[in-house]
């Protein structure tokens, strides 16, 4: 029998033909703006490879913060919910804890170059909390102020999406205090400054208002596969 020689380099082109032509065709259903996102691996969920540009892997969960973690208890800690909407409210832990609990599992990207795949966290979706609330619709944008003063926000369309979560339990165990605990919001399609620890008030807003590294240069937008780190 003859040998069969296989050309596998044309193959591998190939394949990343077929892989672009996808990326491409769910990016433009996304209705991406300018530039297409980049990154490695396969594509996860929201149809962008897995690994962002510029980003490590890492299997430990880093702590960095303001230097300060405040420690709130259970029966101390409350949410509350202002600005723009028809019901605020400001929500103990039990109340909290009463609210339909999803579980996820999602990845955690920092602009600091590391990223922790495949978390499985428990909380509530921001989502369900502001339709809970009835959010007015002048509102467009949310401000998230949280117990070590720290502030960031986002516009109230992406603050919507299912993944966007309100977590209290990590891996199968309570946030801890280093991480945001008892409560912290995740913003996976972003990078995670843009969520916050140890939250302690959501406010619905018209207009947009710069968090605390929004001020001093990180990027308003906050795109990990788009590299965009920092404000031109």
């Amino acid at each position: 029998m003859k040998d069969v020689k296989i050309d596998t380099n044309s193959k591998r082109i190939k394949g990343r033909e077929i892989l672009m032509q996808y990326r491409k065709a769910l990016q433009e259903k996304k209705k991406w703006e300018g530039d297409m996102p980049m990154g490695e691996g396969p594509l996860n969920r929201d149809g962008n490879p897995k690994v962002p540009p510029g980003q490590k892997q890492v299997e430990k969960w880093p702590v960095l913060d303001l230097g300060f973690q405040p420690e709130i208890s259970t029966d101390l800690w409350s949410l509350t919910i202002s600005g723009l909407v028809n019901k605020p409210a400001q929500f103990s832990w039990e109340q909290f804890m009463d609210l339909p609990q999803v579980e996820d599992i999602s990845d955690f990207h920092c602009v600091t170059t590391w990223s922790r795949m495949d978390n499985h966290w428990v909380g509530v979706r921001f989502k369900d909390i502001a339709e809970m609330c009835e959010v007015k619709q002048e509102a467009k944008f949310v401000y998230i102020k949280a117990f070590d003063t720290y502030t960031t926000n986002l516009p109230l369309c992406e603050a919507m999406k299912p993944d966007v979560l309100l977590v209290h339990s990590w891996e199968g165990e309570p946030l801890t205090k280093e991480h945001g605990g008892p409560v912290r919001m995740i913003t996976p399609q972003l990078y995670a400054w843009k969520g916050a620890k140890w939250i302690g008030e959501i406010e619905f807003r018209e207009k947009d208002e710069l968090g605390f590294w929004e001020q001093r240069g990180y990027s308003n937008t906050a795109e990990p596969w788009l590299n965009d780190r920092y404000s031109d």
